[in-house]
C-alpha cells in the first residue's frame, strides 16, 4: 500500500492576512506526517506528528494559539485513534501543556479508559512526566483581543467563531492501517468546561481498516448531534467515494441542523477526500510522492514532494 495523509488547519472564513501562514502550516504538517510514513513509520505515529506540528503554530486553534474560553484560559481537546484494532485516546478541557495530542495518545496506550477530562487529564499528564508550561505561553495576542472584544456587550461572538481552526489529520500507511486525529481550543469566550466534538469518539475523528479514516472541524454542537465523521465512514460503507461520502454527510449536516463544517477523509484503498460546506478550509494531502493543497473550493496547488521539502528547508 502506497501511504497517504491528509491534514487540516480548520474550516470557517480564513482572513487575507492569514492565508499565507495556514497555507505554510498544513503543508509543513503534511510533509511531517509524510516523511514519517515514507520512512516505514505508523498511520497513528504520522498523524500524532502532523497533529502536533500544527498545534505548535499559533495561526490554528489548537495548542499555542488556541482561543480562550469566557475567563480568559486555554482548554483544549483532542482525540486520536487507532483504525487497526478502533483503540482510541482523547483529553478534553486541558489546560497547561503544548501538545493535547501527545497526551490523548498517551491515553489510548498507557490507560484502559479512552478520554480523560480536566483535573484528571492533568493528573496523568503529570503522571506520564509530560511538562507543565504556564498558560500564557499557549496565548497569543490574536486569541487575547478576541477574547476581550467578545466582552464587549454589543458584541456577537457567533461572529468571531467563524475563523477559528481546529486541526487535523488522517493517513494510511504501507501496511494499509488507518489512523485520524483531531486537536482544538474550541470556541471563543466559551463556557468553562465546555467540550465540543472533537475528544467525542465518532464526532470529532474516527478511523477503522474496514473502511478508512476522517478528522472533522467546523461547528462542535452541530457535528456532535450528527456523528459526522462515523456518519462518513458509513458512507463509505456503503460504497460511496471519501468525496461523495463527505459531501452527503456536510449536506446532511447543513440541511438537518443548519451546521457548517468541513471534513479530511482516506479510505482503505488510499483515495482521500478534504471537502468543506464553510467558506475556506485549509487543507494539504501527500501521495504517490506529490502534494496537494488549498483554502478555497476548488483551489489545488500541486508540487513534488521533493519540491516542497526543499522550499520548506529554505522557508515556504
Amino acid at each position: 500500500m502506497k501511504p497517504v495523509i491528509v491534514v487540516h488547519g480548520g474550516a470557517g472564513r480564513i482572513f487575507k492576512e492569514r492565508e499565507e501562514g495556514c497555507r505554510a502550516g498544513v503543508v509543513r504538517a503534511a510533509l511531517r506526517g509524510y516523511c514519517v510514513l515514507r520512512q516505514g513509520g505508523s498511520a497513528v505515529d504520522a498523524v500524532e506528528e502532523a497533529v502536533r506540528s500544527m498545534e505548535d503554530d499559533p495561526h490554528f486553534n489548537a495548542g499555542c494559539g488556541s482561543v480562550l474560553n469566557e475567563k480568559g484560559e486555554v482548554e483544549m481537546d483532542a482525540i486520536i485513534m487507532d483504525g487497526k484494532n478502533l483503540d482510541s485516546g482523547a483529553v478534553s478541557a486541558v489546560k497547561c501543556i503544548a501538545n493535547p495530542i501527545k497526551l490523548a495518545r498517551l491515553v489510548m496506550e498507557k490507560t484502559k479508559h479512552m478520554l480523560l477530562t480536566d483535573h484528571g487529564a492533568h493528573l496523568f499528564a503529570q503522571a506520564m512526566g509530560i511538562p507543565e508550561i504556564p498558560g500564557e505561553k499557549l496565548i497569543t495576542e490574536r486569541s487575547r483581543e478576541r477574547w476581550k472584544k467578545n466582552l464587549e456587550p454589543d458584541s456577537n461572538p457567533e461572529e468571531f467563531q467563524k475563523d477559528l481552526g481546529t486541526v487535523g489529520a488522517v493517513a494510511i500507511d504501507s501496511e494499509g492501517n488507518v489512523a485520524c486525529a483531531t486537536s482544538t481550543g474550541g470556541l471563543s469566550n466559551k463556557l468553562v468546561g465546555r467540550v465540543g466534538d472533537t475528544a467525542c469518539i465518532g464526532s470529532g475523528g474516527y478511523a477503522d481498516n474496514h473502511s478508512g479514516a476522517t478528522s472533522t472541524t467546523g461547528h462542535g454542537e452541530s457535528i456532535m448531534k450528527v456523528v459526522l465523521a462515523r456518519l462518513i465512514l458509513y458512507h463509505m460503507e456503503q460504497g460511496m467515494s471519501p468525496e461523495v461520502a463527505a459531501d452527503t454527510a456536510l449536506d446532511y449536516m447543513k440541511s438537518r441542523v443548519g451546521g457548517l463544517g468541513g471534513v479530511i477523509v482516506v479510505n482503505k484503498a488510499g483515495e482521500w477526500a478534504a471537502r468543506f460546506s464553510t467558506k475556506q478550509m485549509s487543507w494539504a494531502t501527500v501521495k504517490d510522492d506529490n502534494l496537494h493543497y488549498g483554502i478555497y473550493a476548488g483551489e489545488k496547488h500541486i508540487k513534488s514532494v521533493d519540491e516542497a521539502l526543499a522550499s520548506e528547508r529554505e522557508g515556504f
